[in-house]
């Protein structure tokens, strides 16, 4: 089954690239929507559930990126994609390294609790600033498009062409990722998780290889970050505020931790559960509550995990009942 989710990432891509050809404006914007939280669901996965690191600071690399293309964007009219992208995925990259390079040498609580108090920090240097807007955030009128001289070769203002190139983008990260956590590196990256002591014994840095996976992460963070500030032009402390970095956690394990293809699933099914219920009541959040509490109590494993099981389950009675009639 863990062999068929990079053939499962293609097949959803090519189906959805169908998409506008059936839906309308809104339904094209919340796929986008959902397609970024991918990026940032697994991205998150790859330290949760490769690393063994449960980081509540990922927002604040998210945050970064938004805010550095919204000021580079505004400030100093750095519009084009191939200034803004780069800086910006440079901007979360810095940061994570810094904060990787300080909290990776702690574990457990100690890690969640440093790297909660980083975004916090980045929160509140960004809400209680006046250097991108303060609380009100920061809105953007510029154009963002990716442009070579004169010629334009994209524009993430079109709809259209801002969906397309955020599920290109969605499926090269879940591909990546894929062929990273198979590769000797991901493989040290999940004996870490299972026995540090053990591999450190074996000769491998495991700072190191923790810290490369934290930059990893907070990168790829970034270019969620940079795809959202795309999608709304507009950049607000709440990017970096902790809840929102519990929400990704949220969706990463919903959807099942060291799986990549789960936390996909934990971010559609997170994003389109609260745009359905939000329209419903007021109290969506306690309906929410409630399906988090369930999901918690019969999929411990995640959606995929469960989904996994369940396919192997019904194969094995298949089994069981052809050997019988045999």
């Amino acid at each position: 089954m863990r062999k068929i989710a990079p053939a499962v990432v293609v097949a959803a891509t090519i189906l959805l690239t169908l998409l506008p050809l059936f839906g309308g404006t809104f339904r094209v914007e919340q796929m986008t929507r959902i397609l970024i939280y991918v990026i940032l669901a697994a991205s998150l996965d790859l330290m949760i559930g490769y690393t063994g690191l449960v980081n509540m600071g990922h927002a604040a690399f998210f945050g970064i990126a938004a805010y550095s293309a919204a000021v580079l964007a505004d400030k100093w009219g750095m519009a084009n994609v191939f200034i803004g992208l780069p800086l910006s995925l440079a901007a979360a990259a810095i940061a994570s390294l810094i904060v990787g390079m300080v909290t990776v040498r702690l574990s457990g609580i100690y890690f969640i609790m440093a790297t909660l108090a980083f975004t916090q920090i980045v929160f509140f240097l960004i809400h209680d600033g006046t250097w991108a807007g303060g609380s009100d955030g920061l809105l953007v009128t510029a154009d963002i498009k990716a442009q070579i001289g004169g010629a334009t070769l994209f524009d993430l203002g079109n709809l259209h062409q801002r969906y397309y190139i955020t599920l290109a983008a969605a499926a090269i990260v879940l591909l990546g990722l894929f062929r990273l956590v198979d590769s000797p590196f991901g493989r040290a990256l999940q004996g870490i998780r299972e026995n540090q002591q053990r591999m450190r014994a074996l000769g491998y840095r495991v700072n190191l290889y923790k810290l490369v996976s934290f930059v990893i992460s907070g990168t790829l963070a970034g270019l969620a970050g940079y795809l959202y500030f795309a999608l709304t032009n507009f950049a607000d402390p709440t990017l970096t505020y902790w809840l929102q970095s519990a929400q990704i956690m949220v969706m990463t394990v919903l959807g099942g931790t060291g799986t990549l293809i789960g936390p996909a699933l934990g971010a559609a099914f997170f994003t389109l559960f609260i745009d359905w219920s939000s329209e419903l009541t007021d109290h969506w959040k306690l309906y929410l509550g409630i399906v988090v509490v369930a999901a918690t109590l019969f999929a411990p494993g995640g959606f995929w995990n469960g989904l996994r099981y369940s396919i192997a389950k019904l194969l094995s009675i298949r089994r069981q009942r052809e050997e019988t009639s045999a």
